[in-house]
């Protein structure tokens, strides 16, 4: 079975445990919604998977399509088909758009089929085209002087052209105005039904999934997933919000 694969995951930052004996199954084609108010642990979670050296896994696994990675180093996970699009992504000056993710895709491919300078440039225009992002953006340094939502785009412009097995999405809709919401969601649909990606969607808010429709929701609290359902369990929250569902979960918990 194609599946990321967490098991009793316990992971500290800077001596303190952060995710608490997380268990959670990824299958191909799946879209899984992480919820949970701040500081409950999701970013932390998608940091440990991608191998952040700041992450300390102290027990548990993590494999890939039966592949154990829960010591890899973070490019080898990135071959074995994870991506994440991160929460704050940073600006590198100096670095064009273009060249960063030409070197990226050329990455994952054999020599004799690396797109030339040229060929990725038509290519990297098609993407970008169909996310909103104007064509002149490709030979800005990479996230210099863009907002909040142009530089999520610009996770979204990766996310399409690397085609992963398995992404994880850090708050990817945040600083997104509505249009902007249902963009982005159309491009992870289409991707998803093209290459069969799994992913793992992290959000605070139940409005981006009504575009996406998630197969699992997941409530994280303390660093312990305490709640699991479908897709009605993030329509539950934005009714009642963290606080009840939080409380009663825990109490079923202890």
């Amino acid at each position: 079975m194609r599946a990321l694969e967490i098991r009793n995951l316990q992971v500290e930052v800077t001596g303190r445990m952060i995710i608490n004996r997380v268990d959670l199954t990824l299958k191909a084609g799946e879209i899984h919604a992480l919820m949970g108010p701040n500081g409950s642990g999701k970013s932390t979670l998608a940091n440990a998977l991608m191998g952040d050296t700041k992450c300390k896994i102290t027990s548990g696994s993590i494999t890939v399509d039966g592949k154990d990675l829960t010591l890899a180093k973070a490019n080898e996970r990135a071959k074995a088909g994870l991506f994440l699009s991160f929460q704050y992504p940073v600006e590198v000056s100096g670095l064009s758009l273009h060249s960063f993710l030409r070197a990226a895709v050329n990455s994952q491919r054999e020599e004799s089929a690396k797109y030339s300078v040229v060929d990725f440039h038509k290519l990297l225009q098609e993407k970008m085209k169909l996310l909103g992002i104007d064509s002149s953006f490709s030979r800005r340094d990479l996230n210099a002087g863009l907002s909040g939502g142009e530089k999520k785009r610009n996770e979204m412009l990766q996310l399409s052209l690397l085609e992963p097995k398995y992404a994880l999405l850090d708050e990817i809709d945040s600083g997104l105005d509505v249009d902007a919401i249902r963009l982005v969601a159309e491009q992870i649909n289409r991707i998803k039904a093209k290459t069969g990606m799994a992913i793992l969607l992290i959000t605070h808010y139940s409005q981006f999934l009504e575009f996406l429709q998630p197969d699992k929701v997941s409530i994280i609290h303390e660093g312990r997933i305490i709640k699991q359902g479908g897709y009605e369990l993030a329509q539950e929250i934005n009714r009642e919000g963290f606080a009840g569902i939080g409380k009663v979960a825990l109490e079923k918990l202890e």
